[in-house]
């Protein structure tokens, strides 16, 4: 348990910031999944639009610290890999 007022305060931060990347992470796992729909249902060029609306969440996730760069990386990469397959 935090006893100096400093700890206490790190604490609440850190609950605050925690709270904060779960939301983070669940949109970006919301956009993964909305391309890997559109890939299931065999639309081509829908699950290419969403990839690209997908991209840019990942690579903020990146920049904030919430995943790392070669998670985003290879996500980006299958999920256009099983694009292209698509055709």
């Amino acid at each position: 348990m935090a006893n100096s007022p400093q700890a206490r305060k790190r604490a609440r931060q850190a609950v605050k910031r925690r709270n904060h990347n779960a939301s983070q992470r669940s949109m970006m796992r919301t956009a993964v999944k909305k391309v890997v729909a559109a890939i299931e249902k065999g639309d081509k060029a829908n699950a290419a639009e969403t990839l690209k609306d997908a991209a840019p969440v990942l690579d903020t996730m990146v920049n904030k610290g919430i995943i790392h760069k070669n998670k985003a990386a290879r996500h980006k990469s299958r999920l256009s890999a099983k694009i292209k397959a698509l055709a």
